[in-house]
């Protein structure tokens, strides 16, 4: 019986399902009229992954978060996030999704513990409040948890959008430019938590228009250039020459 045991076990370990990927992209593109924004955008991200996606400002970077993000429906190609097809109805998945982005997507008005735990309802987390505990002392504002936003530096508030976006934990987190603002203390800080994020088997997509940064935080190098995706390699085998190089390229 042992002798038949064996290739059972191979059998069922190799019927298996694989994990999908976090971010599988094909062929997308996005236009406005007769301006091309993104063009036959490629992209299969594990979990786990890190991704830098550089570029020279308006080669896409931002447009392409947001639609991976969907926040933005493509023109054309295909989508997929965590094995699932995305259309013209599928906001659920945003709650798999963190998202770092320009704009702070905070009340103003409202005190840093009172966005927290509204997002944190928002994404139906259990025991909002004691997340919200655990995402101040995470980003250092504690002392501050009651303080309007409003009154907040630039820096500070970028840290609580940080905090918005882990509030409940996502499977992807997509930052632009999520250091922003940030003192030497904090962006040592959100190195590392981007390192943690990473090993905990989250995927990472992040703009950054620091090259150098970058390529030590990911995993992989991802360059843009007028829409296209011109260099997709591990970011261990490019320097920061070569990726100002197919930046500025023609």
């Amino acid at each position: 019986m042992d002798a038949t045991a064996e290739p059972e076990t191979h059998a069922a370990a190799n019927d298996a399902p694989e994990t999908p990927s976090a971010v599988k992209a094909t062929g997308l593109g996005l236009h406005f009229d007769d301006r091309r924004i993104l063009q036959q955008i490629d992209l299969d991200v594990p979990p786990g992954q890190a991704v830098a996606l550089m570029g020279a400002n308006g080669a896409g970077k931002s447009t392409l978060l947001q639609v991976l993000a969907t926040l933005i429906h493509p023109s054309q190609g295909r989508l997929e996030l965590f094995g699932e097809t995305i259309g013209p109805r599928s906001g659920g998945i945003r709650r798999r999704i963190g998202i770092i982005a320009h704009q702070s997507i905070l009340y103003r008005d409202l005190s840093i513990r009172e966005n927290l735990e509204f997002f944190g309802k928002l994404y139906d987390v259990v025991a909002a409040a004691e997340r919200t505990r655990e995402m101040l002392e995470m980003v250092g504002l504690a002392p501050r948890a009651d303080d309007a936003v409003k009154t907040l530096s630039r820096g500070m508030t970028q840290r609580v959008s940080i905090a918005r976006a882990l509030m409940h934990d996502p499977d992807l987190l997509l930052a632009d430019e999520p250091f922003n603002g940030l003192d030497a203390a904090s962006t040592k800080a959100l190195e590392a938590l981007l390192r943690r994020i990473g090993q905990a088997g989250k995927a990472v997509i992040m703009a950054n228009h620091d090259i150098a940064q970058s390529l030590a935080l990911a995993d992989r190098a991802v360059v843009l250039r007028q829409g296209r995706v011109v260099v997709d390699r591990p970011a261990g085998e490019i320097a920061v020459e070569d990726v100002l190089c197919e930046m500025s390229a023609r």
